[in-house]
């Protein structure tokens, strides 16, 4: 029995579609699984559909093991390529991209397919009875071997990570911005006795709640003290702060303590700072 391979592709878009809602909001052994012929396979297979159309380009041991590789190279390139743009190495954004690549992919191939005779359409043959190894070539015999090998050993790396799930490193992003959320224009011309505005941002990759406090020092002056309340794991807190100096010259610096609840000392050795010039008021 054979399988027009067009066949093949539009079921890999259909569970693709199916599959992205089942890789975005699942997590742990399950995600890993689906998201497997998710980023592993069909990224690789719809390429290798499109470059290579006919049935006489490769063979079907041939366009599975290249399929792997492909898509082990198709889906960094697509990392690398979002870590350019404003959405960056993100879960979804890598999820949508890898879809719309699928997609886009398989919609070539099929057309090309399409505008082949029959009788060139590269298709699947399935066999009702068992291949003899022994009528099997040197070439199929290593491409098999191989094959099963890279299987076995993807599937005994899943087994592993999701036996021993590694812990990711724990840390807090800690930034300022002007106010137009930018790390640019910040405040550096001031009046004395009049409110300066910034945003300051902190992210707690902690992996559990935890309480923050930052310290805002003028001159080695303590001016203002801002809490943030507990943020859970992965939570972002990001406000427009102002402060207010207390007295004119220039050059001032101004520094910005981290704290973890009522901890004495800071969460980093330095802090983050910037230096105004304060005038007096006309």
């Amino acid at each position: 029995m054979e399988i027009d391979n067009r066949k093949i592709l539009i079921a890999i878009v259909v569970i693709t579609l199916l599959l992205l809602p089942v890789v975005a909001f699942t997590t742990g052994a399950v995600r890993i699984a689906f998201g497997l012929f998710f980023a592993l396979f069909f990224p690789g297979y719809s390429l290798l559909s499109a470059l290579f159309p006919k049935q006489s380009s490769l063979g079907g041991i041939e366009r599975i093991a290249l399929s792997f590789g492909l898509s082990i190279a198709v889906t960094p390139l697509i990392g690398l390529i979002l870590n350019y743009t404003p959405w960056g190495i993100n879960l979804y954004p890598i999820i949508i991209s890898v879809t719309l690549f699928i997609v886009v992919t398989s919609a070539a191939a099929w057309y090309r397919a399409w505008i082949l005779p029959p009788a060139e359409r590269f298709s699947v043959t399935v066999k009702t009875g068992m291949l003899r190894w022994g009528k099997m070539g040197s070439v199929d015999k290593v491409l098999s071997i191989c094959l099963v090998v890279a299987i076995l050993a993807a599937l005994g790396s899943l087994g592993y990570f999701i036996a021993t799930p590694k812990e990711s490193e724990r840390f807090t992003e800690f930034y300022i911005l002007g106010v137009d959320g930018k790390a640019e224009n910040y405040p550096k011309q001031v009046v004395l006795g009049e409110p300066v505005e910034l945003i300051i941002g902190i992210i707690n990759h902690e992996h559990e709640p935890v309480s923050y406090r930052v310290e805002i020092v003028i001159n080695r002056i303590g001016n203002k003290s801002i809490t943030t309340g507990a943020l859970a794991h992965e939570e972002k807190w990001e406000e427009i702060v102002s402060f207010v100096p207390q007295s004119s010259g220039e050059g001032q610096k101004v520094d910005f303590w981290l704290y973890i609840g009522d901890e004495a000392k800071p969460y980093f050795d330095d802090p983050l700072n910037l230096n105004i010039n304060v005038t007096e008021p006309p």
